[in-house]
């Protein structure tokens, strides 16, 4: 986030600060393989169970099941992925944080949103700080801007223009989600005028916009540019902070006026607080080289999302950063749930 006028989370880069992590990130294998002797001593027994805390169909669940069965092969045990849905994927992530600290439950989602629900919650059941420790990240992929095709703009401008004079519905994936966030702040930014609209997941949400229930919708693009490219739902903008070669048309939000704009999801494995430190060593091994591997990289940047690994060190200092980071701006645009 680069000069941000303050409490105005409109002009903040929502990424939080990718490329200090990418290029931290970069040096990550030299780390991961130098305990490597430790983390044999770990042999699971039995399946892991990968919990995914959203339904089926969104971006997390979308890597869980990519990287389930060659991570069965790498551990020699069965790796089952389970999705939990319910309270913007507190519920599964409440499951993970009371699990047994043995390695054979993890968690797998937005790194990004469970920062957030510390904020937003005013009783959330556990502390993701304190209950959960990081494994490692897996991937980014930025938010897509995206409409109905029946609505008439076809750039930011035309649709903040539209919302002025027309009745728009903005669908976020839950109240105070990495989503839903980043509409305040594009709204902020730019004077735009939309009612948000929370559902119980992405899937929904993006179902009801293809649906033109709802008109406008911002979400992570592994699960939202299939419905981009059958014609279902019309691009505007990227959130990344450079344009992607995948779509390289489409400027990002940034170009279209609001600076330094960034935001996206971040998928990454969380364990319960506990887990010894070769298990985690052992699972950060084998899940960089099954994430990294060219067949799933090559699958994953064809659908918009980019392969970024992290040491279970500094996948909790990122973390760690991105709570602070998003509690501001939650206070500043005054969200909060019982």
């Amino acid at each position: 986030m680069q000069g941000v006028p303050a409490r105005s989370p409109g002009d903040i880069r929502m990424s939080l600060n990718r490329r200090d992590f990418v290029t931290g990130a970069l040096g990550a294998a030299a780390l991961v393989h130098a305990p490597a002797r430790a983390a044999e001593a770990w042999q699971p027994s039995k399946p892991v169970r990968i919990v995914v805390p959203y339904p089926p169909g969104g971006s997390s669940d979308i890597i869980a099941r990519s990287i389930s069965q060659p991570l069965s092969e790498a551990l020699k045990v069965s790796v089952i992925v389970d999705n939990k849905p319910g309270a913007n994927g507190n519920l599964g992530a409440d499951l993970v944080a009371k699990a047994a600290p043995d390695g054979y439950t993890l968690l797998l989602c937005d790194v990004g949103a469970l920062a957030i629900s510390p904020s937003v919650y005013t009783r959330l059941p556990f502390d993701p700080s304190k209950d959960l420790r990081g494994v490692t990240m897996l991937a980014y992929s930025p938010h897509l801007l995206v409409v109905h095709p029946s609505v008439k703009a076809d750039s930011l401008k035309e649709l903040v223009a539209l919302s002025k004079t027309a009745d728009l519905n903005f669908a976020v994936t839950a109240t105070g989600s990495a989503p839903h966030l980043a509409g305040v702040a594009v709204q902020r930014a730019t004077g735009a005028r939309w009612v948000y609209v929370p559902y119980k997941g992405g899937v929904q949400s993006v179902q009801d916009t293809v649906a033109g229930q709802t008109q406008v919708l911002m979400n992570g693009m592994l699960a939202t540019y299939p419905h981009v490219q059958s014609g279902k739902l019309k691009l505007l903008a990227v959130s990344k902070g450079t344009r992607m070669p995948l779509i390289g048309s489409v400027p990002t939000i940034a170009e279209q006026g609001v600076a330094g704009f960034e935001s996206g999801t971040w998928q990454g494995v969380k364990a319960p607080r506990g887990t010894p430190d070769a298990v985690v060593q052992r699972l950060n091994r084998e899940l960089v080289a099954v994430i990294r591997s060219a067949d799933i990289r090559s699958r994953l940047a064809g659908q918009g999302a980019e392969v970024v690994t992290m040491s279970p060190s500094e996948e909790e200092q990122f973390f760690n950063k991105e709570r602070a980071r998003w509690a501001q701006v939650v206070q500043d645009a005054d969200i909060r749930i019982e």
